[in-house]
């Protein structure tokens, strides 16, 4: 779940309008670059991902980048694009920019079906893997899912029996829509580059959002695929999940953001969310003005020392579901975390073993 964040959309310019594929069809948005959209069965409703016309060792093809969830109604739309929208030519590779369900789920398939080879960074391929295996108690780090999850989120407030029920409960939730991936797969590291399109892509590896997420630059072309780094008008979460207990994603996410700093001011931004637009760094600079008010508010909530859990709606002002509520209370804890690393904040455990934070 990304947290809401309307940005001045008369800011940013949108090359295309509000003009959008409809699902199934693709709409070319730069030389040998197609946009598609796929619906998502979450109040963030759809992802954009991207085919590129290639060339590969001879052979003609598309490479795709990112799939939507592993839902039998997205694998139809992928193959009314495979029969109608590839001129007859095969998926040559699979690119995921990061591990989450709406980007990978499908992966595997694709890959399977085409017998094409998958293109992501190794930590995230990893998680990915590992979050797909069978653990029907749901005692394994899984992120806001499962037993190890709600036993997470209570050390941080979130003691609701009924809430800690629905989110133990929910150990199966990532393997519902992520299909089992290849074993054998092609890494992407910072700094190289992917041959794509006719096109050298840089790739760029960011932290905070997902463990090792790979944004792809075009000079020639002067497009970013950014995935989930950069959003027109939402904010991408940050979250501290039990896999990473101790974690520090927000100061990392951050940090990050650094390495568009050379992009050109007019690069076209392809997101995975939204609608493609130029502004790459007037958005970053209004992501920043909006952690460091929602850090601001985070330290003054801590004047008497408080929870996550009591932080949330602080943060989030509107009615959340349990799958949105699990991601507020990670980007919660995300919060409190960057201000106690910073030092700023101390933490204590209470009587209950919950973690309290105070303003220093």
């Amino acid at each position: 779940m990304e947290s809401l964040m309307t940005a001045d959309k008369h800011v940013l310019s949108y090359p295309l309008g509000e003009a959008q594929p409809e699902a199934g069809q693709m709409m070319e948005v730069a030389a040998g670059v197609y946009w598609l959209r796929m619906p998502l069965p979450f109040a963030l409703n759809h992802i954009n991902v991207w085919l590129l016309r290639d060339e590969i060792d001879g052979r003609e093809g598309w490479t795709l980048i990112d799939t939507g969830v592993a839902r039998p109604e997205i694998q139809a739309h992928w193959e009314h694009v495979f029969e109608h929208g590839l001129d007859g030519l095969p998926v040559l590779r699979v690119v995921v920019t990061h591990m989450h369900p709406d980007h990978v789920g499908l992966a595997g398939w694709v890959c399977e079906r085409w017998d094409a080879p998958l293109y992501m960074t190794m930590t995230d391929y990893m998680v990915a893997r590992f979050w797909t295996q069978p653990d029907p108690e749901g005692s394994l780090s899984s992120g806001p899912n499962g037993r190890a999850a709600a036993a997470h989120f209570a050390r941080h407030g979130l003691t609701d029996p009924q809430a800690q029920a629905q989110i133990a409960e929910r150990a199966g939730y990532y393997p519902s829509l992520v299909g089992p991936l290849p074993p054998r797969f092609h890494r992407l590291l910072h700094g190289e580059s992917l041959r794509m399109a006719g096109c050298d892509w840089q790739i760029i590896v960011g932290y905070g959002h997902a463990p090792e997420h790979a944004a792809l630059y075009s000079a020639k072309l002067g497009v970013l695929i950014s995935g989930d780094m950069v959003l027109p008008r939402i904010s991408t979460n940050v979250s501290v999940f039990d896999i990473e207990p101790e974690a520090n994603p927000l100061t990392q996410f951050l940090t990050s953001l650094h390495r568009y700093d050379d992009l050109p001011a007019d690069t076209l931004v392809l997101p995975s969310h939204g609608h493609p637009f130029i502004g790459l760094h007037t958005r970053i600079a209004q992501l920043r003005a909006h952690h460091q008010d929602r850090l601001h508010d985070t330290y003054e909530a801590c004047a008497h020392g408080l929870s996550a859990a009591e932080l949330v709606p602080v943060l989030f002002k509107r009615q959340l579901d349990i799958h949105q509520l699990s991601f507020a209370m990670g980007e919660a804890v995300a919060h409190l975390h960057a201000l106690w690393y910073g030092g700023t904040l101390r933490r204590e455990q209470d009587a209950d073993g919950v973690y309290r934070f105070y303003a220093i």
